[in-house]
C-alpha cells in the first residue's frame, strides 16, 4: 500500500472477487515503474496499490470468458481503449477517456489482481513457456517507446540522440537500433547509467552537463540529431534537446515534468528550420503486440536490464532505489516471494 515514496506498508486485503468476463491472476513479476514514484502525481489518490507492469498466471476465470483458462500465462495491460470514440477513430487511443479510467484491482503490487472485462477482452497477451514473467514486464514500457518512436516517425538511416539513460531511455536505445538507426547517442549524468547505454547499444554516451550538440556533431559528421527522444522531464534537458535537433528532425517528449513545468521555444528557429515537435503517451494494444514480438524474439534484450528484485514485502526498498536512481536500472517485485 503506496502512502508516499518514504512510506510503503505491507497490508492484508481480501483476494479480489471476479465477476463475469473477468479473471483472477496470480502475479508473479512486476516492474517498478518511473510514474509509480512521482510524487505529485500519486499522492492524490494515496493510498492505493500501485504496479501496472504485470505478469502472471490465470486462477479463476469468470462465467463467459472462453478464450482464457486456469494456468494460462499471460501478460496483463492496466490500460485499453474504448476504440470507438472519436479519439480512437484517429488512432490516438492513449487520450480516450475510457483507456484513461481502466485500472486492475488493486494493483500489480499485490499477490493477486482482478482485471476488469474491457481488460479482458483487449488487454490480456499469452506468454510463450521461453519468456520468464520478469521480461514480460517489460512489455508495458516497450510498448511506450514503440509507440513513441512511431509517432516521431523514425525512418531507417536517422541520428538519434536519447536525453535520459533511464530503463525508458535504454528502451529507446535498443528499440532504435532495431529500428536502423545510423548513429545512436545516450545522455544522463549518472555514470552506471551511461555505461548501460553503451552496453545496451549506444554508439556513443555524453555527460548530460557536457555541451551535448556541439559533440553530438562531432560524432554525427558535423550534423545535430535527426530525431532527439527527451526521457526525463527536467527543464534543462528538454532545452538541451531543443538546441540538439537538426534541421528537417524531431524532438519527442516523452516524460513528464514537474506540474506546470515550462520552457521557452524560439518559434523561428523551428520554423525556418522545419523542426517538428511532438509527444507519445502510453502505448496501445499494437504497441503492446510489436513489444511482445520484440521481447520473445530477444531482438529487444531486457533480462540484463534488471539489477534488483525483491519480494512484496521489500517493495518500499525498490520504491527508494527507483526514487533516488544510482545503483538501478530496473526493479522488479516477486509478489509471492
Amino acid at each position: 500500500m503506496y502512502y508516499n515514496n518514504r512510506d510503503i506498508r505491507l497490508e492484508e486485503m481480501p483476494k479480489p472477487q471476479i465477476g463475469s468476463g473477468e479473471v483472477l491472476i496470480r502475479v508473479e513479476a512486476c516492474g517498478i515503474c518511473g510514474s509509480d514514484v512521482m510524487e505529485w502525481y500519486r499522492l492524490a489518490k494515496a493510498p492505493l496499490v500501485q504496479g501496472h507492469e504485470i505478469a502472471g498466471e490465470i486462477v479463476e476465470v469468470g462465467q463467459g470468458v472462453e478464450r482464457w483458462k486456469n494456468g494460462d500465462r499471460v501478460f496483463a495491460y492496466h490500460h485499453v481503449p474504448c476504440n470507438t470514440c472519436h479519439y480512437c477513430v484517429r488512432g490516438h487511443h492513449t487520450v480516450c477517456d475510457t483507456f484513461r479510467n481502466t485500472h486492475f484491482d488493486p494493483g500489480g503490487f499485490a499477490e493477486y489482481v482482478r482485471v476488469p472485462a474491457i481488460n479482458v477482452d483487449r488487454g490480456l497477451y499469452p506468454l510463450l513457456e521461453d519468456i520468464s514473467f520478469e521480461e514480460a514486464t517489460f512489455i508495458e514500457p516497450l510498448a511506450c517507446a514503440v509507440r513513441g518512436q512511431r509517432l516521431a516517425r523514425m525512418k531507417t538511416g536517422d541520428s538519434v540522440l536519447i536525453i535520459g539513460s533511464g530503463i525508458v531511455g535504454l528502451l529507446q536505445v535498443q528499440l532504435a537500433r532495431v529500428m536502423g538507426a545510423s548513429h545512436i547517442v545516450a545522455t544522463d549524468l549518472v555514470d552506471n547509467r551511461l555505461e548501460a547505454g553503451e552496453k545496451f547499444g549506444a554508439d556513443a554516451v555524453i555527460h548530460g552537463k557536457q555541451d551535448v550538440p556541439a559533440l553530438f556533431r562531432k560524432i554525427n559528421d558535423g550534423r545535430l540529431a535527426d530525431l532527439v527522444v527527451v526521457c526525463t522531464g527536467v527543464l534543462p534537458a528538454i532545452e538541451q534537446g531543443l538546441e540538439s535537433v537538426e534541421r528537417g528532425g524531431t524532438i519527442l517528449f516523452f516524460a513528464p515534468t514537474e506540474p506546470g513545468g515550462k520552457v521557452s521555444i524560439r518559434v523561428n528557429d523551428l520554423l525556418f528550420n522545419e523542426i517538428t515537435v511532438t509527444s507519445s503517451y502510453s502505448g496501445s494494444r499494437e504497441d503492446a503486440r510489436i513489444a511482445l514480438d520484440l521481447i520473445q524474439t530477444r531482438r529487444v534484450r531486457v533480462r540484463e536490464m534488471i539489477t534488483h528484485r525483491f519480494g512484496l514485502a521489500e517493495t518500499g526498498e525498490g520504491f527508494k532505489l527507483v526514487a533516488e536512481p544510482k545503483d538501478s536500472i530496473k526493479v522488479i517485485i516477486e509478489p509471492q516471494k
